[in-house]
């Protein structure tokens, strides 16, 4: 039970700091984007050269799953196209360039070569396809204070104080999703996935994306943990699935996500969460 309650305290604290630093940064700078211009642009172009400049965005911004709603939110209130938004949103958890290093030195270049392309093709064919197929429709009418585009100056005080705001609207969400995702961290060991996934059979790959959701581990974290087990005997298939799908749809993120998506939405978005780290996973298992 302390255990767990310690885990909460962290998990809560790690959001915290990263929400606010995020929104908080955001805020601060909005000054200096030319968002009229970067709408123009987004609106204007291809979407499939959208989409690759969300892919680039999402490889130079170290977020996490929840860090990237604040992004997500900004990115929606200026009218940047939904497909492109949607891509940002699978692609920053899984495209991190230090966390990218790491796996590299743990698992070797090779293997990292084919995540971020794997992650990144198809995060541009899911999140373009969400637009194709009509969900912008299951977006809600969120209006939150700090992201309504108006002409701004350079200002600590009012960054703040549009943080603060955003903070109160969405703080309780957060701190419900971290009691989920403790409670969850401290039942399910990794010694207890290594026993039960140790196999090396195709059906493990989609399980092992499912059980990857609410074990709410990090990236950062999930990588030294899958040294472990392929260690122990786990194959990389699974090892990969649970990877993507553990950074990609976290619980408290899901959590967050119910201010922003309708209902239909979040099924989608954990559908595409579980196809992509399902694929990547067999990629893998036959390579």
């Amino acid at each position: 039970m302390f255990e767990t309650f310690k885990s909460f305290l962290i998990i809560a604290a790690q959001l915290t700091i990263l929400f606010v630093g995020v929104s908080f940064l955001l805020n601060l700078i909005q000054a200096y984007i030319p968002y009229d211009k970067v709408k123009k642009h987004l609106k204007n172009s291809n979407p499939v050269v959208g989409g690759v400049i969300a892919l680039l965005f999402a490889f130079i911004t170290p977020f996490c799953s929840c860090s990237t709603i604040p992004v997500i939110l900004n990115l929606l209130k200026n009218h940047v196209r939904f497909g492109v938004v949607m891509v940002f949103l699978f692609a920053s958890p899984v495209l991190d360039p230090t966390i990218l290093t790491i796996m590299t030195v743990i698992m070797g270049w090779k293997v990292t070569i084919l995540y971020i392309i794997i992650t990144a093709s198809l995060s541009l064919i899911i999140g373009l396809l969400l637009e194709k197929f009509g969900f912008e429709k299951s977006l809600k009418n969120v209006v939150m204070s700090g992201y309504e585009h108006t002409s701004k100056t350079f200002s600590w005080r009012n960054a703040w104080k549009e943080t603060w705001d955003l903070m109160k609207s969405v703080y309780p969400y957060l701190l419900i999703g971290a009691a989920i995702g403790a409670i969850i961290h401290g039942l399910v060991p990794a010694e207890f996935i290594s026993t039960y996934f140790g196999s090396d059979v195709w059906w493990l790959i989609p399980l092992a994306a499912i059980v990857g959701i609410p074990l709410y581990i990090r990236l950062s974290s999930m990588i030294p943990i899958s040294q472990i087990l392929i260690v122990n005997g786990m194959a990389l298939g699974p090892v990969m699935a649970m990877m993507i799908s553990s950074a990609g749809a976290s619980l408290p993120e899901l959590v967050l996500l119910k201010a922003i998506f309708k209902k239909e939405l979040i099924v989608m978005f954990v559908i595409s969460v579980l196809s992509m780290s399902t694929i990547s996973g067999f990629i893998f298992y036959f390579i």
